[in-house]
């Protein structure tokens, strides 16, 4: 019965649709945003932004130890077997960590400022913005740990309302800085926006835990556990990060434009970011369910390839949509500007199908505990990535790095099948293969449609293409009892 409950259709629907509500509320606003930043900032303004982040978050992720993910693990347990005083103990620890984590982050970025600059940039010396911006690299690691705590402990609607109320700041904040201040208002926002997070994600934590000193002794040794497990984790962040930082550093430095930045961050982002909507709704309650059952290979294929498919369903219609509008929603979203994007994110796009395949078949490795086995896929991954999108550049330009993307994607979901396979015995299904090849063909067909000069067939086509999409997914949901009243149920409740 347990088995059934927490593989249902309508479970895994149930939480992509609690975190993808917040999601696409946090979207909604950074639309917004990234609109009024584009207005006042231009591509080569977001391009300096995106570098700043970029270089921020690599950072972090290079000095957190994985806290705020390894921690929800250790907490989750302690949270399960009702063990109160286990608990504020091991707050205690996680606390103590990610203080020393920030101080370790803060430390590494006014020390490598000189070498960050060097490389990032190649006019003019930046080392003071990289020092600047070394307390939004320790704000980063205590709002992490704090998470952790909030995570472990079941507090969804606390996380809930902690990213709503970033992304309303987001705007309050930065958008008035930019206004006045210009380009010189990017390391300001950067800090007062980790600080903003820290200060919101702290008073929900500290109002169920509130801080209790009961000495220090041992609390490095209790937290060594805990930082084994997020060492995996961590170093893929890691490669992540940096990845992506070089290559918005190699872009910046190859075409010495900060606009050609911008405009691949921009079509990175409506791509990679926003149509990852649904991925990121699904991770908080998919790789807690997928540890559940590691041990069971029939369980956890079962688990992988019905995440697989509700992902799927959902995704598909907007990535279709996104195909077809993208050359409509850039001057709405951004501006003008940003049109020589359209055809890198139409083809970009394309991954997004791949990842909803691979993505829920990798964390596989981190439920049975793999880190060397998740490790070389990721390795694998971000290589092709970095070495495909540089060759990608060279000879067709932003398309070029959409092209790679795509490339990347592939090698990254043959890698995880095989390996799975061959390692854990796992199996797609059926159901997986039919939806996907339906879903990729509409997508091809609204893709193909965009090269067609005459408008009438050229949106007639495309509009068709969507909406074959989009009533595939709802007649196979509706098929799907349960899985269709649940989805009824709360559209009523709206």
């Amino acid at each position: 019965m347990k088995q059934t409950s927490t593989d249902s259709y309508s479970h895994v629907l149930k939480y992509t649709g609690i975190f993808g509500g917040v999601q696409g509320l946090n979207i909604v606003v950074s639309l917004v945003r990234n609109k009024l930043i584009a207005i006042l900032l231009g591509p080569n303004g977001m391009g300096l932004v995106s570098l700043f982040n970029s270089t921020v978050n690599f950072i972090s992720q290079s000095t957190n130890f994985g806290i705020s993910f390894s921690a929800v693990k250790h907490v989750s347990e302690l949270y399960d077997h009702g063990d109160e005083a286990g608990i504020r103990r091991f707050i205690q620890v996680v606390r103590t960590w990610s203080l020393l984590t920030a101080l370790l982050g803060m430390l590494v970025c006014i020390v490598a400022g000189p070498a960050l600059s060097s490389s990032t940039f190649a006019w003019g010396n930046h080392t003071l913005h990289f020092v600047l911006l070394a307390p939004a690299v320790a704000l980063l690691a205590i709002t992490g740990g704090e998470t952790a705590i909030l995570k472990g402990t079941r507090q969804l609607r606390s996380l809930a309302v902690i990213q709503i109320y970033n992304a309303l700041l987001s705007l309050l904040i930065g958008i008035p800085i930019y206004y006045f201040f210009g380009q010189a208002g990017i390391v300001p926002v950067i800090v007062l926006m980790a600080l903003a997070a820290m200060l919101l994600t702290v008073r929900h934590s500290l109002r169920l835990y509130p801080l209790h000193h009961s000495g220090l002794k041992g609390v490095l040794r209790e937290g060594s556990d805990m930082v084994k497990l997020g060492v995996a984790f961590v170093l893929a962040a890691v490669m992540g990060s940096g990845a992506e930082m070089f290559i918005r550093s190699y872009l910046n430095v190859v075409s010495g434009d900060l606009d050609i930045v911008g405009l691949y961050n921009a079509g990175f982002m409506l791509t990679v970011t926003y149509a990852g909507m649904v991925f990121s709704a699904m991770e908080p309650d998919y790789f807690p369910r997928l540890s559940a059952v590691s041990n069971d290979v029939k369980a956890t294929n079962l688990t992988i390839n019905r995440q697989i498919e509700v992902s799927l369903l959902i995704v598909s219609p907007l990535l279709s949509g996104l195909i077809v509008f993208v050359p409509l929603l850039i001057p709405l979203l951004l501006s003008d500007e940003f049109l020589p994007i359209v055809a890198m994110v139409q083809v970009s796009v394309f991954s997004m199908y791949l990842k909803a395949l691979s993505l829920p078949i990798g964390y596989t490795n981190l439920a049975k505990g793999n880190s060397v086995g998740y490790l070389l896929i990721e390795t694998a991954y971000y290589v092709s990535f970095i070495l495909l999108t540089i060759y990608g550049y060279q000879y067709w330009g932003l398309v070029g790095t959409g092209v790679a993307l795509v490339v990347s994607y592939v090698i990254e979901l043959v890698a995880v099948a095989t390996f799975m396979h061959f390692r854990y015995g796992y199996v797609v299904s059926a159901p997986v293969v039919r939806y996907f090849l339906i879903q990729f063909l509409l997508g091809i067909l609204v893709y193909l449609a965009c090269f067609i000069s005459q408008p009438l067939l050229h949106w007639g086509i495309g509009v068709f293409g969507v909406f074959l999409s989009s009533a595939y997914s709802l007649h196979v949901l509706r098929r799907k009892s349960s899985l269709w009243n649940a989805l009824t149920r709360r559209f009523l409740k709206l």
